[in-house]
């Protein structure tokens, strides 16, 4: 395109491209969620294996005083002994949520999202291994769970990732942060009816 003078006319970058450090950032968050998936799924599997291996299902024993407590438990439902007469259910509801999250994560431009999705996928796939491969079989197996604090149901790591994930996510919920990293514009009742008037 050019002007009147015939020179060449140089149009400014259109805001609708991807800025440069975006397709560097997407990565970057997708390594921040499987670093955080691969810990917790560590961290838990290690812990049911202790568990297994040092504690014994009728003798709980005290941790903090009666604060904290380790108490063996074989959980068919879901987080919290929810839902123990489901299991199978449970099974493929929790193979369904790894398989959105992965999906999901192809979004990602939010490091808040990641280190949320990467707690649930971890939480997810912790308890779906018990599932899969514990007693009395695969897709029916038992939760392995064995901390107790005062007026809480019994829980292990997994369960602990999975709410803290959920509680993460309504927070960027109430912030109106979406998973690609964008936010809601929120507009006050005043400027509304101010921009009404100027109009």
């Amino acid at each position: 395109m050019q002007t009147e003078a015939g020179a060449p006319l140089i149009s400014s970058p259109s805001t609708e491209q991807p800025s440069p450090g975006r397709p560097t950032r997407r990565p970057r968050l997708f390594v921040v969620l499987v670093v955080a998936a691969l810990v917790v799924y560590a961290a838990d599997q290690l812990a049911k294996a202790w568990a297994l291996a040092h504690l014994d299902p009728d003798r709980p024993q005290d941790v903090i005083g009666s604060l904290v407590r380790f108490d063996l438990t074989r959980n068919a439902g879901a987080a919290f002994s929810i839902a123990t007469g489901a299991t199978w259910v449970l099974t493929l509801i929790a193979a369904a949520v790894v398989v959105v999250i992965i999906v999901t994560s192809r979004r990602l431009g939010s490091s808040g999202w990641a280190w949320a999705l990467g707690l649930l996928l971890g939480g997810s796939v912790g308890n779906l291994t018990d599932r899969m491969v514990r007693a009395p079989g695969p897709g029916r197996g038992h939760v392995v769970d064995f901390i107790e604090l005062p007026h809480w149901p019994i829980f292990n790591i997994a369960d602990s990732a999975i709410v803290t994930a959920a509680v993460l996510i309504g927070l960027l919920a109430v912030r109106g942060i979406s998973i690609d990293g964008t936010r809601a514009e929120h507009h006050s009742p005043r400027h509304e009816a101010g921009a009404r008037h100027d109009a």
